[in-house]
């Protein structure tokens, strides 16, 4: 049985496993990247130095975010589901874009 693949922009055939791992480092780059996801200001994150504790530990998300368009919205506009919390609105506010987003929660999604 052939890997499940899709088209990439350029064209090309890219296995899916391929990209998942190339999102979720690139979703670990952006959320330890200070002047972008910075989510370490705020949570502890494996391999992560000097994290924040504002914030819960990203640790079993996968227990936690069963649905992982539950996890997205919450990275997106956190308000919308708590109107009182610190939590940034990265995407309502642009601050990251949707394909930062979907990295980042790649990433935290393999925690």
């Amino acid at each position: 049985m052939a890997a499940e693949t899709f088209t990439s922009i350029s064209g090309q055939e890219v296995p899916v496993e391929t990209q998942l791992a190339a999102d979720i480092k690139a979703g670990k780059s952006v959320s330890f990247n200070r002047k972008k996801g910075n989510c370490l200001a705020c949570h502890a994150i494996e391999g992560g130095a000097a994290a924040g504790t504002i914030g819960p530990p990203l640790m079993q998300m996968k227990m936690r975010f069963p649905d992982k368009a539950v996890l997205r919205a919450q990275i997106e506009d956190a308000t919308q589901m708590n109107p009182n919390t610190m939590m940034p609105p990265f995407g309502a506010h642009k601050i990251l874009s949707d394909k930062e987003i979907s990295q980042i929660v790649e990433f935290i999604y393999s925690l």
